[in-house]
């Protein structure tokens, strides 16, 4: 495990895999919270939640999945892959129980990685989730032929709103044109996968949710935007219906929750995570 600056790689399935820390060393006497990103995207869009999390107790781990940005290996190809790749990152660090906060796709494997390994999942966080979590055949088709179109038709029904609230980047910040340039730049990460049509069709593709749903052990808390087009929140409730322990919160914002809506996502998880035994802080 090679530590630098508020970075750390982690060797998963003989390749360096990244985590975002918060800028504070891993601690094993601490709880681990682990957060997933979904397609085209990092470790950065949990920004807010990752670095409070870190400076109030928590180990925070937040990746880039594999084939993605500062991450080396193979991109997953299905969202059993990537629960796989979680699994082996908790191996990594010999954590034994975590808490699992995911969105989009990253909730789907995030999902499934609390159900192949239920005793070691104490809490589940689903951000932005669906299933089936079913894409368009002309997203689908766009993500190959025409993947910068396909990048603006994602970013149009991922925000519910023009301009960000003051508790993010602030007023001059352009939501649609910074979530662009994220997609873009982490598409042109990997010159030899297409991470765009990768990553929708693992969404596309997974049949498990439910099964998976029914063999989690722990608590869920679903966070659901009330304007959410890409994944609909009436869209989550054959999950929310079978998870044996399910919180369900709502906020004001499409599927770009961690932009929209940052302090509403943070106050969410903290009010569900705060039980892992941090202090809590003002």
């Amino acid at each position: 495990m090679l530590h630098k600056d508020f970075h750390v790689f982690i060797t998963v399935n003989d390749a360096d895999l990244y985590a975002y820390t918060g800028g504070k060393a891993f601690a094993p006497e601490r709880p681990t919270v682990v957060f997933i990103h979904g397609a085209l995207n990092d470790h950065s869009v949990w920004i807010l939640q990752s670095r409070y999390f870190a400076n109030h107790g928590y180990n925070v781990l937040a990746i880039d999945l594999p084939g993605h940005c500062k991450s080396g290996g193979d991109a997953p190809q299905t969202v059993e892959q990537g629960a796989h790749t979680v699994i082996a990152l908790l191996d990594a660090l010999g954590v034994q129980k975590a808490a699992l906060v995911g969105h989009s796709l990253g909730s789907l494997i995030a999902l499934e990685a609390a159900a192949q390994v239920p005793d070691r999942v104490h809490h589940l966080a689903l951000l932005g989730t669906a299933f089936p979590m079913r894409v368009s055949a002309a997203l689908l088709d766009a993500a190959v032929s025409a993947p910068m179109k396909g990048i603006d038709m994602v970013n149009t029904f991922s925000h519910s709103m023009m301009a960000p609230p003051p508790s993010t980047l602030g007023p001059g910040t352009w939501l649609h044109g910074a979530a662009r340039a994220l997609m873009r730049r982490v598409l042109a990460s990997n010159t030899k996968v297409n991470l765009f049509s990768r990553s929708f069709k693992a969404c596309d593709s997974y049949n498990g949710g439910e099964q998976a749903t029914a063999k989690v052990q722990c608590p869920a808390l679903f966070v659901l935007g009330d304007q959410d087009q890409m994944t609909p929140p009436k869209a989550a409730q054959s999950l929310v219906s079978l998870a044996r322990h399910a919180t369900v919160c709502h906020v004001a914002a499409g599927h770009a929750l961690m932009e929209e809506a940052p302090d509403a996502v943070l106050d969410a998880l903290w009010e569900f995570l705060k039980p892992l035994g941090a202090p809590k802080q003002p």
